[in-house]
């Protein structure tokens, strides 16, 4: 591959969308898990925004058989935008024509889930010989400076790929990529190997791969050498570690909040806590919230059912 030539502009991301969302289940049986509601906005919209607002122009969703309403959420709605200007709804027409305005977004279809790194590859013929951003959806993060600026800024000093980082419970490290790296300056950690789905005793660090990645084009060749795993996926943790034997990568910790919306419990912690920092809903929520009355284990307790009076005559 002839050199690139440098470049601190971060044009394309790729956004795999693909996958079949079995953990939420029957809700997605009908809908991508992508477009599950946070309050009012579906959770890949937060994401597309985390990229708007880092400087990305353009989005390359790699989907999958039944995930069509993803692209009509990104396309015009000429019936719905007619008849809310109808009804002079102007704020909601506002709302609708953003969501198609914010950014130009193609498609290309995974014919079969293959794993993170073969969705990543089926991109390549869109993202080109320049360096890319690669957005999970699972992963909401919520931050003054977004994820993603904040990793390209590191872009523009080091040329070399970026992976989101942050620590997690050493017990967990068997759900994440996890890295080994010597620590820079400023959150910066290059890395010397990583490992995907390690157990606790094998993992080098605490330190798990976030769904946020900066990657050179050379990604592609070692991703299309890579060997599938025992149940058929090509991973991009496997990619990158052959990609780092040539070329040095770096791992980042943010800052900011990570929302892990891909399990039950993620999902409904980053709803209760979006829908308390909106001014609409935010203080009549968090009064209904300080109300409930908790049994001791943190669940609702049930209302007691009334007993009758030992007058009360047996029917």
């Amino acid at each position: 591959m002839p050199k690139r030539s440098p470049t601190t502009t971060i044009r394309k991301a790729v956004f795999p969308a693909a996958g079949l969302g079995t953990r939420f289940l029957p809700a997605t049986k009908a809908q991508p898990k992508e477009m599950l509601p946070l309050v009012d906005k579906p959770i890949i919209q937060y994401v597309i925004e985390e990229a708007v607002g880092s400087g990305i122009t353009d989005i390359i969703i790699v989907t999958g058989r039944g995930k069509n309403a993803i692209e009509d959420h990104f396309d015009v709605s000429f019936e719905l935008e007619r008849v809310l200007a109808e009804r002079g709804q102007s704020e909601q027409l506002r709302l609708v024509r953003e969501i198609s305005d914010m950014i130009r977004v193609s498609y290309v279809r995974q014919k079969e889930a293959l794993g993170l790194g073969h969705a990543v590859l089926v991109a390549k013929a869109l993202v080109g010989d320049e360096p890319f951003a690669v957005f999970l959806g699972d992963d909401v993060i919520d931050a003054p400076v977004p994820c993603m600026k904040q990793m390209i800024d590191q872009f523009k000093t080091h040329q070399a790929s970026i992976i989101a980082v942050e620590p997690v419970d050493p017990a967990r490290t068997k759900d994440y990529g996890v890295i080994a790296g010597k620590p820079i300056a400023g959150g910066l950690y290059k890395i010397t190997d990583l490992i995907e789905k390690p157990p606790p005793e094998e993992a080098p660090s605490n330190l798990a791969i976030i769904g946020r990645y900066i990657l050179t084009p050379e990604i592609f060749d070692h991703l299309e050498k890579v060997q599938p795993d025992r149940k058929g996926e090509r991973q991009l943790t496997d990619g990158l570690r052959s990609l780092l034997r040539e070329q040095p990568i770096f791992g980042y910790r943010f800052a900011g909040k990570r929302y892990d919306t891909g399990n039950k419990l993620g999902f409904l912690k980053a709803t209760v806590e979006f829908a308390l920092k909106r001014k609409d809903l935010g203080g009549e929520f968090g009064a209904y919230l300080r109300g409930l009355d908790l049994g001791g284990d943190g669940v609702a307790a049930k209302p007691v059912a009334r007993r009758k009076g030992a007058g009360a005559r047996k029917r």
